[in-house]
This record gives C-alpha cells, structure tokens and sequence, in this order.
C-alpha cells in the first residue's frame, strides 16, 4: 500500500446545483453493473456513471470529472453521509482508480469510512461549513490545496490552514503503508515466537 504522508493537488466538489451533495450511496459511487471484477484497475469507467452520463450515452458535460479542469484531481470534496449503502468495497477502489487519495466530508457511512483505510486512502471529517469553504477554494480545479496527515492540516489556496483530527493508529498505518496485514505482519517476530512455545507445550496439536 502507497505510504501517504503529504499530499499536494487539485479538489474535486461533488455538488448537487449549489450544494455539496449529501448522501451519495456506494452505488452512485460506482454501480452494481460494474462490480463482476476484483480487479482494483478500470473502475474510474464506472465511477459514479449515472451522474457522469446522460440518458444518450453521451457524457455529461456538467458533471465535475466530466471537466477538463478537474480530471487529475486527488481530493474530493462532498457532503454529509458519504458513502452509505451497501459495503462494496469498489467504491473506495473506483475513487483511487480516478486518482482520489482523499476524501473530505462533514460525515461518513461507518463501513465506506473503514475501507478507505484499508486501502491507503484518507477520509477527513470537517463540519460543513469548512466543507463549503474548501469548495469554494477549488476554484476551476487549478487551485492547490496541501494535506499534511504528519500534522494532521489541510492548507487550502487562500492560504488558511484547517485541522482536523484522526485516530492515531489509522494515521501511523497511513504513513507506514500498512494495511491490517501489513499491520500484523509488522509482529512477525511474536507470532513466530508464540507458534515455536506453542509447539513445545502442546505438541498435540501438530498431530491434528
């Protein structure tokens, strides 16, 4: 898993006319149809297709992905509950297969925000009132935003720095590169220790 320490780069709002949209579920994010592989790369062609998409086939040109400015963009800016719905966890694949390392939002469905860590990428509560103020700071996607997960800060284009906050062994995980079995594999020396003592006080269990 990709360390993540300091990101640098360009924010993508996620808004529903004016606002920020709220509730997008796991399947706008990317829908049933396009669940049949386990391959974590191809995705972005499904990543929330039906906004992206008019009923024609043809692309939608107000949809922010769908514009030139916002196509290398590594954040994502969105509204409360993001990620609800079912727990699929090519959701958080498809966001990283468009290049999104972060997510930042006022609230997060539990299992969408569990994932994220799981697979490198760093989902940052703020409450919606930030939220918009960052939005507004993505300007036609030009703007460079820093996120500094050592600090726990996010640095926004006007130059106003935010903190937020994170569980610490998440964060220590994040800078690592570890996933939970990366995590675990980081006691090797104990486990092997504990399988060796295990062997020589219940040799039994070695017949089974």
């Amino acid at each position: 898993m990709k360390p993540f320490d300091t990101l640098r780069g360009s924010a993508a709002p996620l808004k529903d006319g004016d606002a920020l949209m709220a509730n997008v579920d796991t399947d706008m994010i990317i829908p049933k149809q396009f669940l049949k592989t386990v391959s974590r790369s191809g995705l972005k062609e499904g990543l929330f297709y039906e906004l992206k998409t008019s009923s024609d086939g043809t692309p939608n040109p107000d949809f922010v992905f769908n514009k030139p400015a916002y196509q290398n963009a590594q954040i994502l800016i969105a509204g409360e509950n993001f990620g609800c719905g079912s727990s699929r966890e090519h959701a958080p694949w498809a966001l990283q297969d468009q290049g999104i390392r972060c997510v930042i939002a006022p609230s997060y469905a539990d299992i969408f925000f569990n994932n994220c860590f799981k697979n490198g990428m760093l989902p940052i509560t703020l409450p919606i009132e930030e939220c918009r103020r960052l939005a507004a700071q993505a300007g036609g996607g030009n703007s460079i935003f820093t996120i500094d997960l050592i600090n726990q800060t996010i640095s926004s284009p006007d130059g106003v720095e935010v903190s937020f906050e994170i569980d610490q062994g998440r964060k220590a995980n994040l800078v690592a590169g570890l996933d939970e079995i990366g995590e675990t594999l980081t006691h090797d020396g104990e486990i092997s220790a504990f399988e060796a003592q295990r062997k020589l006080s219940t040799p039994w269990l070695e017949k089974a």
